[in-house]
């Protein structure tokens, strides 16, 4: 069937996934990454416990930083590498899963310059498709994570509008957070990254088109809902959120769901299944992050089989 990458697979959304994606695809060579391969990480033991009941499937975890560029970069040659050498069957999926967010501080930089956030929901995940799109068998899809954060007044976190800015670079390097706005801000870069996603998913399945050899390739960007067992409502979160989860969210589900998000599910379904803003379908603002996502991801006309 060929092999399917999925990013931060030892996630909430993730582990239901690779169970689900084992049992019915027994055929696949599945590539799990973690930012923690070793055995002091629990998530990383519940998803080799996941991969033990799988014998028959080959499966492999690899460690995989996104908030590192060179460590991408190094994870995409190492994986073409392996297919080229029919170590790997040639891709027939990329799941990007991994995300990143911090409602509690920020901006967070990584080593490479780049806001956090944005870099590991979009950038780093930009760099993996890019490099490996030459790899890919008869068929593929690429599959990314968007949220009905990308769009003004469906998520209640809200406070600050998600925009796609004029200044691009601000995307990646925006300035000091006003004390009277961090909260808002540390959600907008969340749903800013998210937005981007979705953009950029429309743009990259044009240049797939004009490409033909690589029309096979296909893009969608999915909401997966808001979860209610999720552990990212218990990772760099204010208090409050992480009581809300235990005592509101997770066992008045139902209700909620009724009353005010009926997206609202637990990782599950939402693993098993795999609306857009006007801003995102500006194919001139799709353009222009396009090409300002070649230059933070530094893929160039070498390093990807994509026409750039």
């Amino acid at each position: 069937m060929g092999t399917v990458i999925i990013t931060g697979a030892n996630g909430s959304l993730a582990t239901p996934a690779a169970e689900f994606l084992l049992q019915e695809h027994p055929d696949i060579t599945a590539i799990f990454t973690v930012r923690d391969p070793s055995d002091s990480d629990a998530n990383t033991v519940h998803l080799r416990q996941i991969l033990a009941r799988h014998p028959n499937v080959k499966t492999s975890v690899h460690a995989l930083d996104l908030g590192n560029l060179s460590a991408v970069q190094s994870f995409a040659e190492d994986i073409a590498k392996g297919i080229t050498n029919a170590q790997y069957p040639p891709l027939r999926a990329i799941v990007c899963n991994a995300f990143y967010w911090n409602l509690v501080e920020g901006p967070d930089f990584t080593d490479d310059g780049y806001e956090k956030t944005f870099q590991v929901n979009h950038v780093a995940h930009a760099s993996l498709v890019l490099r490996l799109l030459g790899h890919f068998g008869p068929a593929g899809r690429v599959v990314l994570f968007s949220s009905d954060a990308h769009w003004p007044g469906k998520n209640s976190m809200e406070k600050i509008p998600p925009e796609i800015p004029s200044d691009l670079e601000r995307l990646v390097k925006p300035p000091p957070d006003p004390a009277d706005k961090k909260a808002a801000l540390c959600f907008q870069r969340y749903a800013n990254s998210k937005l981007a996603i979705t953009s950029w998913t429309y743009a990259l399945n044009r240049h797939l088109l004009h490409d033909p050899a690589l029309s096979h390739i296909t893009a969608v960007a999915i909401n997966p809902g808001n979860l209610s067992n999720s552990r990212a409502l218990r990772t760099n979160t204010p208090g409050a959120l992480k009581v809300a989860q235990r005592f509101v969210i997770q066992p008045f589900m139902p209700v909620l769901r009724l009353l005010s998000d009926p997206t609202m599910r637990t990782s599950r379904p939402a693993g098993e299944d795999g609306e857009e803003l006007p801003e995102s379908l500006d194919e001139g603002k799709q353009e222009k992050l396009w090409a300002k996502t070649l230059e933070w991801t530094k893929v160039t006309t070498g390093s990807t089989a994509l026409k750039i």
